[in-house]
């Protein structure tokens, strides 16, 4: 099977929310005004619902055109490839472990942002909120995305990455414990590189920070964990790490505005990860 680089084609980018109501149709009009002259950008649901016309309303006033967005099934893309699949919320990551549609995508870069659920938050102006977040995150996304050639679509079966069911259960962390655990390298990288992927194993660290010692990263992460700050999951002898969902809303931002305004900084670990021979097929590994 053969690859072909070819600058001038636009990279094939679907958001999945399980409504598409709202956040997925949000990333979907802020990247299209972004850079759509990169990317062809769609979004989906995996139980479409009609958009929230207060999606509708905050995009507006954002400045964004709405004109072509409509509630879509993801079995209307059963016959397109898309280069990056990026879920929005734990539900549509869940249903999308068992949803065939996901068996025919070849090699994308599967993505998970979590971002809560608008219609429920309860936060002045949830709607400007939830999409002032996403805007900030595809800041992110094209500091390093785009800089990356574009590859043709492949045939090789893949799925999309999953995600755990967790409860909406805040934590109580202690600041001092929190940022000293932001002050070691390793620690803080690993942290950004997880926020970036959605989940990470130990080897994709490892072979990211270009760490040899296994033990090493292992420590720092356990005092992560130890910290509430990540979680795992092990399957066999993989162990793979995501931020907790229940980090209180200061922490989410905190780590968040750390990595989106300092990409710089594991720009050269987010490429060592992409150069990484054999990593482990996560789509494999369902949650128990």
């Amino acid at each position: 099977m053969s690859t072909t680089l070819i600058n001038t084609v636009k990279r094939k980018v679907l958001f999945l929310c399980s409504g598409n109501a709202a956040r997925s149709q949000m990333a979907e009009a802020l990247l299209r005004d972004k850079a759509g002259d990169l990317f062809e950008v769609y979004s989906a649901g995996t139980n479409p619902e009609p958009i929230d016309n207060r999606t509708i309303t905050t995009l507006i006033n954002f400045g964004l055109a709405t004109d072509n967005l409509m509630s879509k099934d993801i079995k209307n893309f059963e016959n397109k490839h898309f280069d990056y699949i990026i879920t929005l919320c734990d539900k549509a990551a869940q249903q999308c472990r068992i949803h065939p549609w996901f068996s025919n995508q070849a090699n994308s870069n599967a993505m998970e942002w979590h971002f809560p659920d608008p219609k429920s938050r309860n936060i002045a102006d949830p709607f400007a909120v939830t999409l002032h977040e996403i805007n900030s995150r595809l800041s992110m996304f094209l500091l390093v995305e785009s800089k990356k050639p574009t590859i043709t679509a492949q045939t090789e079966k893949g799925q999309v990455q999953k995600k755990t069911s967790l409860s909406n259960k805040e934590l109580t962390l202690d600041p001092i414990a929190f940022y000293k655990c932001l002050t070691d390298e390793i620690r803080l990288k690993s942290i950004m590189l997880v926020q970036y992927h959605g989940e990470l194993c130990v080897c994709e660290l490892m072979a990211a920070l270009q760490e040899q010692s296994q033990p090493k990263i292992s420590r720092n992460l356990a005092l992560l964990r130890k910290a509430k700050i990540l979680i795992d999951r092990k399957h066999g002898q993989w162990v793979f790490y995501k931020l907790n969902p229940n980090l209180p809303a200061w922490v989410n931002i905190v780590l968040a505005q750390t990595t989106e305004n300092n990409v710089n900084y594991i720009a050269e670990n987010l490429q060592k990860l992409t150069l990484m021979n054999n990593r482990p097929d996560k789509t494999k590994f369902c949650y128990a």
